[in-house]
């Protein structure tokens, strides 16, 4: 898989997670500097999570100042022209969606380069993708959303599994990647668009 095209994804990705965090921060009316943090947090939190947890240090955004520049730069967008934004959130989902697996592949593929178990390395691929939206929700006093409200950790799990698979049966390593990234991409629209969820095991009505 060309190089470029992995870094476009990347790119856009981050922009979604960081405008995400700009409107949830701005809805919860925090000032200019909180909506930073909190575009910043969501954007770059679980790929920091990931290289603290194995080691790689300095993270990878103290050595990338582009990603500092897109998330800045997208958190200030979102502050002045947000009412606009709004009109594009299927896009952003989908970029969303798409940052998503190319996150999963980025946190696994690192994983397997320190030689890691299978099970450590989808834990981290997941970890990379999803920890910046834990941090966010934390931050804001809420439970994450991660833990509460449809498939999402889950796309991450799965196409790790399927990519691992993939690879034992020696399918090209580019088309791999690429079928993971799809493949986490559609789990996570499919839930969305269905309102799938995993199953609770209490009973919503009950008082306390």
């Amino acid at each position: 898989m060309p190089t470029q095209f992995l870094n476009i994804i990347d790119i856009l990705g981050t922009i979604s997670f960081a405008v995400s965090g700009a409107f949830l921060a701005m809805g919860k009316k925090l000032d200019p500097f909180g909506v930073l943090v909190l575009s910043f947090v969501t954007a770059i939190g679980g790929g920091t999570l990931r290289d603290i947890m194995i080691g790689h240090l300095p993270v990878s955004w103290l050595r990338n100042e582009t990603a500092t520049i897109v998330i800045f730069s997208s958190a200030i967008v979102t502050m002045f022209f947000g009412r606009f934004l709004k009109h594009l959130t299927t896009t952003l989902f989908l970029f969303d969606a798409l940052g998503l697996g190319v996150f999963t592949l980025i946190g696994i593929e690192m994983a397997i380069q320190l030689q890691f178990s299978l099970g450590v390395c989808i834990a981290l691929g997941t970890i990379t993708a999803c920890f910046g939206g834990v941090l966010r929700d934390v931050l804001l006093n809420e439970v994450p959303l991660l833990f509460r409200k449809e498939i999402y950790a889950l796309a991450c799990i799965t196409g790790g599994l399927v990519y691992f698979l993939l690879m034992k049966i020696k399918l090209d390593a580019d088309l791999s990647k690429i079928l993971c990234i799809l493949l986490i991409f559609t789990i996570r629209v499919l839930a969305v668009r269905y309102k799938l969820s995993l199953p609770q095991f209490y009973n919503s009505t009950s008082k306390k």
